[in-house]
């Protein structure tokens, strides 16, 4: 192993929410203020998933306000509290970028997955 897979070995969590493209989980990011530290809630759907290890990146997009808002998040990042899954979801592709395109409900609603256990 080399120098630097060891540190990036170190940075790894231990435990992450285990998730998929499609999904729509909550992200509960620590944000700082001042000296003060609060947890906020971020919701959608996740769209995409790039990377490996250390370097690997989601990408959340939910229609706040009749505006689409998408948001990046490194998954080992200490500023990410936690990651809740609120529902599987049923897609067929790696990358969901054509909800960009589209409007209403379509654009935030994916069909469930129905787990066969």
């Amino acid at each position: 192993m080399t120098i630097i897979q060891k540190i990036e070995s170190e940075q790894l969590k231990a435990e992450t929410t285990p998730f998929n493209v499609g999904d729509t989980i909550k992200v509960h990011t620590r944000v700082v203020e001042g000296d003060k530290e609060r947890i906020q809630i971020y919701s959608g759907i996740v769209i995409g998933r790039k990377g490996t290890g250390i370097n690997e990146n989601f990408t959340v997009r939910r229609v706040s306000y009749g505006e689409g808002v998408e948001r990046v998040f490194p998954l080992h990042s200490p500023r990410i509290a936690k990651i809740e899954v609120e529902r599987r979801g049923a897609v067929r592709r790696a990358k969901l970028n054509y909800l960009r395109s589209r409007k209403g409900k379509s654009a935030t609603t994916v069909k469930d997955r129905t787990d066969r256990s």
